[in-house]
């Protein structure tokens, strides 16, 4: 890690977008502290639960995650400031005066920060009435332009087409961006499709990270990259009813999806077999079981050395080795401890590539 100039903290440099469910919350609870300093999580609350603020307290400490309560009901109950709990509120462009009174007093109570979410595929008024949104956002929180951080959500890029049509929806909204002195600004899309049940089963599957191929189309552009981890973006899509042990592997422009329905033996003995695999495929990180937590986690499974846990578990797992791959990519572009290739080479020879 790189200090910031002048002896001051290191900012943060990646901002992945995640559900407050058990195995995202602890992938991130399990960050050491040099990657929790540069890793900023935007959570989104589907429900306000005393467990929530409990795993919110149990972070890393310096991580300030930003919470999105969006989605809850405009009651006391979604007052971040009646969590108990310092955090970094998320703010969209049409939040009502009393939720917006509600952020600012987060926002002031917790360092005067706050995310204002502008999502490109529903946000779409033009760049005069998104100027008169965020003004109104930012009378109302009683906060100032170069106090908020700017994060423009493309949603789901699962395609070439996706890339190409959000790619000039997002550089229009940069230029509106460039119109105020933010504290930054920040692109994030998700690129996992919403089901893998149709994905073939018991080999390594590659699948393109098309979020990431925006991000990088991007980059004379100067933004911070954003991420919905190794999950869609649309809310309430995935594989819910999918019980297949399942892990979903980060690589250099790809994801490696392992789905396991090998039959016989007992599940704990799938799962091995699965982790196995895993570990002896070329996307493998030179550093093993050091890479992550949750590479500690599989190595442990490939040696049977512990049981194939639950679905929180493999989203936990999964999480957190995406969580140190970006990381790692974005702080050493050219050293994250994994093997590497140049697209123009194709995909390695063990596993099957699906665009």
């Amino acid at each position: 890690m790189v200090p910031a100039p002048g002896g001051r903290a290191a900012q943060p440099v990646y901002r992945p977008i995640l559900a407050s469910r058990r195995g995202e919350l602890e992938a991130l609870s399990h960050l050491d502290p040099a990657s929790a300093a540069l890793v900023a999580p935007v959570l989104e609350i589907g429900t306000r639960d005393r467990s929530v603020v409990d795993t919110l307290r149990r972070l890393p400490s310096g991580m300030m995650p930003a919470v999105d309560v969006s989605a809850l009901p405009d009651t006391p109950e979604a007052e971040l400031t009646r969590w108990g709990v310092p955090v970094v509120p998320v703010v969209g462009l049409a939040e009502r005066d009393h939720r917006l009174v509600a952020h600012g007093a987060a926002a002031r109570a917790y360092g005067r920060r706050a995310l204002i979410r502008l999502r490109s595929a529903q946000d779409r008024a033009g760049p005069d009435a998104s100027t008169t949104a965020v003004e109104r956002i930012w009378r109302f929180t009683s906060l100032a332009p170069e106090e908020c951080d700017l994060l423009l959500d493309a949603g789901d890029v699962c395609c070439p087409a996706d890339v190409r049509a959000a790619e000039p929806r997002v550089r229009r909204l940069l230029d509106w961006a460039r119109r105020h002195a933010w504290r930054s600004v920040t692109v994030a899309a998700g690129g996992m499709p919403p089901t893998l049940s149709r994905l073939p089963t018991d080999e390594a599957i590659r699948l393109e990270r098309w979020d990431w191929q925006l991000w990088r189309r991007l980059a004379d552009a100067g933004v911070g990259y954003g991420d919905y981890g190794v999950h869609p973006a649309v809310p309430g899509t995935g594989d819910a009813t999918d019980r297949l042990p399942t892990v979903r592997y980060t690589d250099d422009g790809s994801w490696w999806i392992y789905r396991w329905a090998r039959r016989g033996g007992r599940g704990d003995e799938r799962f091995a077999d699965l982790c196995r695999t895993l570990v002896s495929a070329p996307h493998w990180p030179s550093t093993g079981a050091a890479f992550s937590w949750g590479d500690h986690e599989l190595l442990r499974r490939a040696r049977r050395g512990a049981g194939a846990g639950s679905a929180a578990n493999w989203a936990a797992w999964s999480t957190s080795h995406h969580l140190a791959y970006v990381l790692s990519t974005l702080v050493h572009p050219h050293a994250n401890g994994g093997p590497r290739w140049h697209p123009g080479q194709g995909p390695p020879q063990r596993g099957r590539s699906l665009r």
